[in-house]
């Protein structure tokens, strides 16, 4: 057995080998070895180390120096770490467990998921005991060095809240009392801290105190940082207030409840239910059958049952395998958005995002239903790597290939069974008094469990009938009973027999529900089906019927339905006999619907530049009142604006499709849904190329340049920018093409081409001015005051930021006005006009505030804790930036997560802050 090497950055330099140091060579030499570290088990090119060792003016011999240093190192290290030659690049494969950063890492993240506080305590601890100091304190500073150290102090001051956090939790209130007092000497701006020092005093028995220390909180806050306290902390002091129980935040995030509801009459399959209990396990567990033989309701309430057994929650999702089967990629963005992951964070390969996802699984206990998966290739990349997980496949085909798995073939009911189910949807007393008609009902409906539950429904729905009345409708239709068996078509029968005792609206309306696919919708699309108003009882009938099903709410609290997938090819059969112009009929007047909300919704959103949509369009019925939250409306409608792009493409209605998903633009910029963003545009514009939708293909290829700007892809974001200019200009468009433009400098900008980008903004405002598109023009000299800027042309600068103030405020675009004050405070930083900063930089941020803008109100606080630290007041800068961190993360923002950690690392080690600009502009 080897030496046991380890190293430790979490304070000075140190390299030990079984406890004893190893002597690392002169300061140049531990520069290398640490970054080295800092980027261990990834290569590492020469001209980074090079910038690193010899910061700013590298001698003619850097090369050949840093060659003798990596020899050096080589000679110096044990054996374990292997110091490699990659082309001209070096990595240094270690052990992540070896080195102390990680471990710290690793340990914290141990205790997130650690059940019991004592337990998470213990591990805490032992992680705060890997800090010797501030990381790499002995060595000189490295600008490449800045986020990643940021990002340790940080993540060591979050362990330290959450182990007090914790103490408070037991009722250890004095030591942590203790604790605390100093912690908020030095950072006095951290509510989290004040959070836990009310709850402790409040514990401890010491009301008036916390009070108090809210009222200095308080003013601190507001007098020094112009800002309130957050919410978390507003609510610890009205319980206080109102001599309420203090809740304490939770040790560990809640656990994930995806699973729809356990139908509350589920019946039999108590050996099935047995079978899977002990089956599920490390091996994933494939339920075959027939469609209709209840797998989704089998699997569901095994879920239920077992929710003990997995304590970290239950994923599910419809791998929608009977339709347009989903892509795993998209299903893996779904699953790592709901475990914290969002925005650019989703990796985009399939390959990253399944591996993130084994990751942030590893160590939980956590069940995943998939629902009616296709093959064993969508199924693969959904697998969790931890033992600790279980994975329940539902699926109508076997999957021998999948490997590993364990297979349960689920078969239609015992006649005990079926008459069971029959007696709990219909009543006990019906089916006792009538029994030989209640056996040959379920005979007639072949055991199949969904033909048994419609069978039933009808009967509760019409308590005149008998059961000899049911029976009889059902032997009506003899020469159909073969027909009556195991797979799609195995229920049509009984399907036939409900739709004839449906009114004749219910029927249209059932057949034309098809139009949608496999989609949840909301009530109104029964209204669009039918082409009137106040369609409700249509769909009452409906449900009462079992036809369509309640499938919950949205987060609007609105009810949501959908057709079970057999019922929906049985009315996509029946929509098929109608001439294909009525059903295209019936789909554009659901998708025109869908966009006249789409369009109210967006008009409640900031704007995003550029973003162009065609002429308002006339909704056949009425839609008001419907999106009250316009953020809310789209998040609920998320997936069906995605799929009603998709369906207006494959019938060629090309205008619906490329206006559809331009509308939603604003709410995937917000919401950094760049998945969904790209996505549509895609669909949409193979739609209107097809058709010669010349205006259509302009506004798409604007916005493709747009998320491929957000992606970093610059060449082709310049192409598409460059297309939409030209067919904005064979239309005549003088203001799509400005917008196009105007691109094209943003892209220019980014890449630090800022002359370049000032003759495409210029270009741009003329034709935004001749267009009288004000806003517009407001935007773009807000852009050419930005770029003015980076070249030093401060005066000109601020002359186009007035201009751009001015008119935000003449046609009342507050938000704009905001986002032109954020930059204005920045260039009078840059100049030295500190007071001028901070009052441009506050009044942005309670602009933005008010307007519910977080990502932007991020970036306003950012350019605060700049501005504070320029001015020497660097425990103020820490606590907004504090602030606009938590909004970077939870919106999955790393460009703007990156500026607030380098400006973390500048405030611990008391630097004067590089001018960064204050913001990630890409507008």
């Amino acid at each position: 057995m080897g030496p046991e090497v380890r190293f430790h950055l979490l304070g000075p330099l140190v390299v030990t080998v079984d406890g004893r140091p190893v002597p690392l060579g002169g300061a140049k030499q531990r520069v290398l070895l640490a970054h080295l570290l800092l980027n261990a088990n990834r290569t590492v090119p020469p001209g980074q180390l090079v910038d690193t060792i010899w910061p700013g003016d590298p001698p003619t011999s850097a090369t050949a120096n840093l060659q003798t240093y990596v020899w050096r190192l080589r000679r110096l290290l044990p054996a374990g770490p292997v110091l490699r030659t990659h082309g001209p690049g070096y990595s240094l494969a270690v052990d992540p467990g070896d080195v102390d950063a990680h471990r710290f890492t690793r340990l914290v993240a141990d205790a997130a998921r650690t059940a019991t506080p004592e337990a998470a305590l213990k591990l805490l601890a032992e992680a705060e005991s890997l800090w010797r100091g501030d990381p790499l304190e002995d060595l000189p500073t490295a600008p490449a060095w800045d986020a990643e150290l940021g990002r340790l102090v940080e993540n060591r001051l979050a362990a330290v809240e959450e182990r007090l956090s914790l103490q408070v939790q037991l009722g250890r209130h004095d030591p942590a009392i203790a604790e605390l007092t100093v912690l908020l000497a030095e950072h006095p701006y951290r509510e989290r801290l004040w959070q836990q020092y009310l709850l402790a005093l409040t514990g401890a028995g010491r009301r008036a105190e916390a009070l108090q220390a809210y009222t200095t909180a308080r003013e601190r806050l507001v007098t020094e940082l112009g800002v309130e306290p957050g919410p978390e902390l507003r609510a610890v002091q009205a319980a206080i207030l109102a001599g309420e129980p203090v809740a304490v935040p939770p040790v560990v995030p809640p656990p994930l409840r995806q699973l729809p509801a356990d139908l509350p009459d589920f019946t039999g399959r108590e050996d099935y239910v047995r079978e899977l209990e002990t089956a599920l396990g490390p091996a994933p567990v494939v339920l075959t059958g027939a469609p209709g033989t209840g797998k989704t309701a089998l699997a569901m309430h095994v879920a239920h049952r077992l929710a003990d057994r997995f304590p970290d929650g239950q994923l599910y999702v419809d791998l929608a395998g009977t339709g347009a089967p989903r892509d795993p990629a998209e299903v893996l963005a779904d699953f790592l958005h709901a475990l914290g992951v969002t925005g650019n964070t989703v990796p985009a390969g399939p390959g990253q995002r399944a591996a993130l996802f084994r990751s942030r699984l590893a160590g939980r206990r956590v069940l995943l239903v998939l629902d009616d998966a296709a093959t064993a290739a969508q199924v693969r990349p959904l697998l969790p790597g931890d033992a600790g997980c279980a994975v329940l496949v539902t699926t109508r085909g076997r999957m021998p290939e999948l490997a590993g798995a364990k297979h349960v073939e689920l078969t239609v009911f015992g006649e005990h069974e079926a008459a069971r189910l029959l007696a709990g949807i219909a009543g006990v007393d019906r089916v006792v008094g009538e029994p030989a008609e209640a056996a040959a009902i379920v005979r007639c409906c072949g055991y199949l469990p969904l033909a048994i539950r419609i069978a039933g429904a009808r009967l509760a729905g019409r308590q005149a009938w008998s059961l000899r009345t049911l029976h009889d409708r059902l032997a009506d239709e003899s020469s159909r009973l073969s027909e009556l068996r195991v797979g799609d078509l195995g229920v049509r029968p009984s399907f036939e027999l409900s739709l004839r005792q449906l009114p004749a609206d219910a029927r249209t309306a059932f057949c034309r529900s098809a139009v949608l696919g496999a989609q949840d919708f909301p009530s109104w699309v029964v209204d669009a089906l039918l082409d009137r108003d106040g369609a409700h009882e249509v769909l009452d009938v409906l449900v009462d019927a079992n036809l369509v099903s309640p499938a919950g709410r949205d987060a609007g609290g609105n009810p949501r339905y959908r057709l079970h997938d057999l019922l929906r090819c049985y009315a996509a059969e029946l929509l098929a006999a109608e001439p294909s112009s009525s059903r295209r009929a019936t789909l554009a007047r659901v998708l025109t619907v869908l966009l006249a909300l789409a369009k109210t919704a967006a008009a409640g959103l900031p704007p995003a530049f550029g973003a162009m949509t065609g002429p308002a369009v006339g909704a056949p019925v009425a839609t008001a009142g419907l999106v009250a939250d316009p953020l809310g409306w789209f998040t609920a409608e998320r997936k069906l604006l995605a799929a009603a792009v998709q369906l207006a493409a494959d019938a060629g209605l090309d205008e619906l499709a490329w206006q559809l998903t331009a509308t939603a633009v604003p709410f995937y910029d917000l919401r950094g849904a760049y998945d969904d963003w790209r996505r549509s545009h895609l669909t949409a514009l193979a739609a209107v190329e097809a058709e010669g939708n010349v205006a259509g293909a302009a506004v798409l290829y604007r916005g493709l340049g747009q998320i491929r700007l957000y992606h970093d892809e610059y060449a082709a974001a310049v192409g598409d920018m460059e297309r939409s200019a030209s067919l904005f200009a064979s239309l005549g468009d003088v203001r799509g093409e400005a917008l196009a433009v105007a691109g094209l400098g943003t892209v220019a900008r980014i890449r630090d081409r800022p002359r370049e980008a000032l003759g495409f903004y210029r270009r741009a405002l003329a034709g935004l001015e001749r267009a009288g598109d004000r806003r517009g023009v407001a935007q773009v000299r807000n852009s050419l005051g930005t770029t003015y800027a980076s070249l030093g042309s401060f005066a000109e600068a601020e002359s186009w930021l007035r201009q751009a103030r001015e008119l935000a405020r003449e046609i009342d675009d507050p938000h704009r006005e905001a986002k032109v004050l954020t930059e204005l405070g920045t260039l009078h930083r840059e100049l030295g006009a500190l007071p001028e900063s901070l009052t441009c930089l506050r009044l942005a941020l309670s602009i933005l505030e008010e307007l519910a803008d977080e990502r932007c109100s991020a970036y306003a606080l950012l350019g605060i804790g700049q501005t504070l630290l320029a001015a020497g007041e660097p425990v103020q800068a820490r606590g907004v930036c504090d602030r606009a961190l938590r909004v970077f993360r939870e919106t999955g923002n790393r460009q703007g997560e990156m500026t607030g950690l380098e400006l973390l690392e500048r405030v611990q080690r008391r630097r004067t802050p590089a001018a960064t600009g204050g913001a990630a502009r890409r507008e």
